[in-house]
């Protein structure tokens, strides 16, 4: 088994953790990673925290392995702190993204006992991390899917990255199959951070038009872009074009509708938002984002978490076997 600097810190058995995915990233899939020996993240910005809480104890519900908590920072919302705070105290990372690394936020989450987990696109990003007090840094490549940090390729910036902190590096970016996992964690990294495969697992429940479009996809048919950012703008990301130029040719103004699982509320899903479609949801689903990254080719089926971690790790343990 693969032994390295996260999964030692972490408490995991394996160096794979799952990308904060939005909607998708829900209790299900994050508790199958976890039960699974990676670390699962469910993704919790933006939400009150009794909406929080209850979250969270789905999540404790369903595993008692090390999982984390991801906050996306794009903006500020009245609860912030006390949802840092509140998931600090359950979770054994808390993982942010998009804003500048903040100390003060570190200090809440050390302040619960937690591991502090910053992604970045860029040496200086990282350093800012480092210096934040972070545990962990993720270094994300602009191969990646969803919204992109990076503004170039992962292992040159895992390369500048490495050299410049001392904390453990998680590599982003176009990782969904075991080689691509082998190469990283040869050159340096103590985990691979998995987004795109992760839709396709069956505790995703990703809506069945957007995984079609994922099964035979490559990655020539990614394409990095702004369009999708009208709810979010000048916040750069990659999808499949198939679904950027549905939504250009989508006439109407809502895409798809859904009821949140945790609020009961009817949520709406406008053109061109940043809101990938769950099973859920109804509408246009086509015409809605289908993030994912430069490693799609691996996707090809849908399949438990369990066998995703179990094919990756087993690949890429084998690999650096056979590499000495």
């Amino acid at each position: 088994m693969l032994k390295t600097r996260f999964t030692e810190l972490v408490g995991c058995a394996v160096p794979i953790q799952q990308a904060g995915m939005g909607t998708l990233a829900h209790p299900a899939l994050a508790a199958a990673v976890s039960n699974a020996g990676a670390l699962g993240m469910v993704s919790v910005a933006n939400l009150p925290p009794d909406v929080l809480s209850r979250i969270l104890d789905d999540m404790t519900g369903h595993t008692k392995a090390p999982f984390g908590c991801n906050f996306l920072m794009h903006k500020v919302w009245d609860s912030e702190a006390e949802c840092i705070a509140l998931a600090a105290s359950r979770a054994r990372v808390v993982d942010f993204f998009w804003r500048d690394p903040d100390p003060e936020l570190v200090r809440v989450v050390h302040g619960e006992g937690a591991l502090a987990c910053w992604q970045v696109g860029s040496r200086e990003e990282a350093v800012a991390a480092a210096k934040a007090g972070c545990d962990l840094v993720v270094a994300q490549g602009i191969e990646a899917g969803g919204h992109v940090r990076g503004t170039f390729s992962l292992l040159a910036l895992l390369d500048e990255v490495l050299e410049a902190v001392d904390v453990p590096v998680i590599a982003a970016g176009g990782i969904s199959g075991g080689r691509a996992m082998a190469a990283v964690l040869a050159a340096g990294a103590s985990a691979v951070r998995v987004g795109t495969r992760f839709v396709a697992a069956e505790e995703t429940a990703a809506h069945p038009v957007y995984l079609n479009a994922l099964f035979g996809a490559r990655a020539k048919d990614t394409v990095y872009t702004e369009a999708f950012g009208a709810n979010w703008p000048n916040a750069p990301h990659r999808v499949l074009r198939s679904s950027l130029e549905a939504a250009q040719r989508f006439e109407g103004d809502v895409v798809a509708e859904y009821t949140s699982q945790y609020t009961g509320n009817q949520l709406v899903m406008r053109k061109f938002e940043a809101f990938a479609a769950p099973l859920r949801a109804t509408g246009h689903i086509e015409a809605a984002p289908h993030w994912a990254g430069e490693g799609v080719g691996a996707v090809r089926r849908l399949q438990p978490a369990a066998e995703i971690i179990r094919e990756m790790a087993g690949e890429a343990e084998d690999l650096l076997k056979k590499w000495g």
